[in-house]
């Protein structure tokens, strides 16, 4: 990252999971990192020990979106990175409201992301040739479609082709990618019989771990030439 290492990463949903590894690596790596969150886990104190500044937020409302880009720019004057993890899966069924499910996926998929990377423009861009990213998280149901996930395979999907018109937009000084997982790891509540179910999904069969998405990660902000692409990581499920 050379001379921009100390512009910070900020990872939205970094309190658990995926977003949560993510936190660690880069802080391991003595990168500052800023990361949003809803609810308070011990995982955020434990980031906040590590050196993360955490600010909390709530993007169900686009107010609430917009307050958080404003505590950002109080905290730092540019951004080496933009990770959009935050995520909700919610599926349509019987006693909840369609037109709710579709709204709740949209708010947190789609308005938040664009919201967001318009918001913070000013502390990505001005920092010299492909010194800054944006990266997406969507999934590899965007290919597929999901019969009951139906409002949120759409939501992912109008995020990836978000990705791609930001890249145009925003070259060739911040390079915008996506990356769209399937099975990465496993709930520890998860049975091993749905487990297994799971792994027979992928040619693949493992949960490889946040590793790879890290690695990706890793290889997306070295770059000074990949932008507005979608990376798979789903272990070749898409071809069962």
């Amino acid at each position: 990252m050379g001379n921009t290492q100390q512009r910070p990463i900020l990872i939205t949903g970094g309190g658990r999971r995926i977003g949560l590894a993510i936190a660690h690596h880069f802080l391991n790596l003595h990168q500052p990192v800023i990361v949003s969150y809803r609810n308070e886990y011990p995982s955020i104190e434990e980031l906040r020990k590590a050196g993360a500044v955490c600010i909390q937020a709530d993007f169900s409302t686009d107010e609430g979106i917009l307050a958080f880009a404003e505590k950002v720019k109080s905290t730092t004057s540019g951004l080496r990175a933009l990770i959009h993890n935050a995520s909700a899966w919610l599926a349509e069924k019987p006693g909840t409201s369609l037109s709710d499910t579709l709204a709740g996926m949209l708010q947190i998929h789609v308005n938040a992301p664009y919201l967001l990377n318009h918001a913070l423009l000013d502390l990505l861009r001005g920092h010299g040739h492909a010194a800054a990213d944006i990266i997406h998280f969507t999934d590899y149901v965007v290919e597929r479609g999901s019969d009951k996930h139906i409002a949120y395979a759409a939501s992912k999907a109008a995020l990836d082709n978000m990705t791609r018109s930001f890249a145009r937009k925003l070259a060739p000084e911040v390079k915008v990618n996506a990356i769209a997982p399937a099975m990465i790891l496993f709930n520890e509540s998860d049975d091993a019989e749905y487990r297994q179910q799971a792994l027979n999904k992928s040619l693949m069969k493992i949960a490889p771990g946040e590793k790879e998405v890290i690695d990706l990660i890793d290889y997306l902000l070295t770059s000074c030439y990949v932008t507005g692409r979608t990376f798979a990581v789903d272990g070749g499920r898409p071809l069962r």
